[in-house]
């Protein structure tokens, strides 16, 4: 199996709990950046130590290198996002993704088109998010919050329910919407897709999940299971 890199925004070595839940048999080393919160201040301790991470994780012998890290990898606006991903691959070698990166091409592979949000940031990272998401194409029609700059516990104390709840705010807010996006790492989403699918009839995409999926495409591997919601219990492989 794959040996994958995970450039993590925690400030210690730390695989994200769904990675292993996922994908138990795949080999996943992490490298820290340290964000310390969830603002552009915040990321901006962690934004510079990307590339050298990348560097060390290449020197491990990884396959691929995913960037954990929504808002981090989309907060300096989408172009930071592209440019980003191209420096690494220039330097590595490797392919390489990012978790912005993941959740487009998530979208994308669902068939959405007009989006409703939900998100646990602040106002400005919110209109970072919009601002990555019509780069690439995709209508804002909602987007609700639970306004979080805590780095950490604060995103990761929510519940399914709460969740849930502030997807299903989006939502009736955007009735036309095609798709639900939960963006932020820190969310615990791997539970709430089924659910809400379940509810609503529409595909969901959410970070952590949607990274950890296209982690294994970059391997060429489809990603698939069961269990978690459409992207990945319809996934294939990549071309």
């Amino acid at each position: 199996m794959p040996i994958i890199g995970l450039v993590v925004p925690q400030a210690a070595d730390v695989v994200p709990d769904e990675g292993p839940v996922m994908y138990p048999d795949v080999t996943f080393i992490p490298h820290r950046t340290g964000v310390g919160s969830l603002t552009p201040e915040g990321y901006d301790q962690a934004a510079d130590k990307i590339v050298p991470a990348a560097d060390n994780l290449a020197r491990q012998g990884v396959d691929a290198i995913m960037v954990i890290g929504t808002s981090l990898t989309f907060y300096r606006g989408p172009q930071f996002n592209e440019d980003l991903q191209s420096e690494i691959r220039r330097r590595t070698g490797l392919p390489v993704s990012t978790m912005s990166t993941a959740i487009v091409d998530g979208l994308r592979e669902v068939g959405a088109t007009r989006l409703a949000v939900a998100t646990a940031y602040t106002d400005v990272v919110n209109d970072k998010l919009a601002e990555l998401l019509r780069f690439h194409g995709f209508d804002v029609d909602a987007l609700k919050s639970f306004g979080i700059t805590q780095f950490g516990g604060g995103a990761s104390a929510k519940s399914d329910a709460e969740i849930i709840d502030l997807s299903a705010a989006s939502l009736d807010e955007a009735p036309s919407a095609d798709a639900i996006l939960i963006s932020c790492g820190g969310l615990r989403t791997l539970g709430v897709a089924r659910p809400l699918e379940e509810r609503f009839d529409k595909p969901v995409v959410s970070s952590t999940p949607a990274a950890f999926w296209a982690a294994m495409r970059l391997v060429g591997e489809s990603g698939r299971i069961s269990g978690y919601g459409r992207l990945l219990e319809n996934a294939a492989k990549p071309a």
